[in-house]
């Protein structure tokens, strides 16, 4: 009886547990191989050689963030935004850039790149709802596509 009061208590817990799993994402993100990896140890110049001009940049404590707003793999040179960013103040931004769906941060340490994240614009919580218009009821809100991030044009060093 008591082996059979024990199975049962785990088997609820388990069941318990089952309704709090992580999103598909955090799945993915902590148990496939980072594919960032390849591209790890480049310099500044190598990426941006094969990933165009980047959106922003940015000095931080260590060195160096290179901030890309891409849409598909990751971040390719094209050359419509290379010829706009010669022709216009280096402090705007361009104006081709609002309908960017990833956003990918590569920094740098000691000149070589050490980490990239990336995460979908518009990225909302796990749990963020709001309000359905026509019955009022609190609804999930609708996850963005998930990224993927490669230099498609940067072959491996």
């Amino acid at each position: 009886m008591r082996v059979t009061k024990a199975l049962l208590a785990i088997l609820a817990v388990g069941a318990s547990l089952g309704g709090c799993q992580a999103p598909r994402q955090t799945f993915e993100r902590t148990f496939l191989p980072d594919p960032a990896k390849p591209y790890i140890g480049m310099t500044k110049e190598q990426i941006i050689a094969c990933a165009g001009t980047p959106y922003n940049s940015y000095n931080n404590a260590n060195g160096e963030t290179l901030v890309y707003h891409y849409s598909g793999a990751g971040p390719i040179p094209t050359a419509d935004k290379q010829k706009s960013d010669q022709s216009q103040n280096p402090l705007s931004k361009p104006k081709t850039d609002k309908n960017w769906k990833c956003g990918a941060s590569l920094a740098f340490e000691d000149g070589k790149l050490a980490r990239v994240t990336f995460a979908p614009n518009g990225v909302v919580g796990p749990y963020d709802t709001k309000k359905n218009p026509k019955t009022g009821e609190n609804v999930p809100v609708p996850q963005p596509d998930p990224c993927t991030f490669s230099l498609p044009n940067c072959g491996a060093h």
